[in-house]
């Protein structure tokens, strides 16, 4: 079990470095239905559109292979 929690941490911390990385140099991430605004010095981002379109396109991947 402790195998397995270690491993998660891992895959989600590597992801939380790359991934914002990732999306600034494919400018991904701008599209019409991602809401980003600041509020008291903070900027806040949900990409609704992007994660609807990514799982969209990992679902047509899965679903071929």
């Amino acid at each position: 079990m402790q195998k397995w929690l270690i491993a998660l941490f891992v895959t989600v911390f590597i992801a939380g470095i790359l991934l914002p990385r990732a999306a600034a140099l494919l400018r991904f991430g701008r599209l019409p239905g991602d809401l980003r605004f600041s509020w008291r010095g903070r900027e806040y981002y949900f990409p609704f559109a992007s994660a609807l379109l990514l799982s969209l396109a990992a679902t047509l991947i899965l679903r071929m292979l």
